[in-house]
């Protein structure tokens, strides 16, 4: 078994998004490990809707490429069309950013995601939820990469959220 984290990230019907992945997750996966759940101002969109993200890790035995395509479906089955724009509001968007230590491309998916390191939506959730977990790459903790983190350009914050009648995120 290894540990998957992925992100998620709505900025159309967010919570209700939100809640229909974790859902699907627990379904899927089981037991979760979730971070609080964060508003962020969209970063290089025009459509200037926030975007609520998250991470989530569980542990699965299934291969990259079945846990891409798994993803992609659960995106599809809520409202994600193909062909628009990269930067279009979405209903759903889940990312794979890491299968346990694996590093190189898998199933034509490159692992570590590369914007583990590179947007504060996805970096803040990580290193809350794992802050002593190892990057595959770099070696260094999460939580070290967050302190770290230098971008002033990406704003968010942490939000209240309650999932299956429990609090999983808080303001705090």
């Amino acid at each position: 078994m290894a540990r998957i984290t992925v992100s998620i990230g709505s900025n159309i019907e967010r919570e209700y998004h939100v809640r229909v992945c974790l859902d699907a997750l627990a379904t899927s996966f089981g037991s979760l490990a979730i971070s609080r759940v964060f508003e962020s101002e969209p970063v290089g969109f025009e459509d200037g809707r926030n975007f609520y993200n998250l991470v989530v890790a569980f542990d699965s035995d299934r291969p990259v490429g079945e846990l891409q395509a798994w993803c992609k479906r659960l995106e599809f089955a809520n409202g994600r069309r193909k062909g628009v724009p990269k930067f279009s509001p979405r209903t759903l968007d889940i990312d794979l950013l890491t299968v346990g230590d694996l590093t190189g491309i898998y199933d034509e998916v490159e692992l570590p995601r590369d914007e583990i390191l590179h947007h504060a939506f996805v970096l803040k959730p990580l290193a809350e939820l794992l802050p002593e977990a190892r990057h595959p790459l770099s070696g260094r903790t999460y939580l070290a990469h967050w302190r770290e983190f230098e971008d002033g350009q990406q704003h968010l914050w942490p939000v209240d959220f309650v999932w299956q009648n429990r609090r999983i995120s808080t303001t705090d």
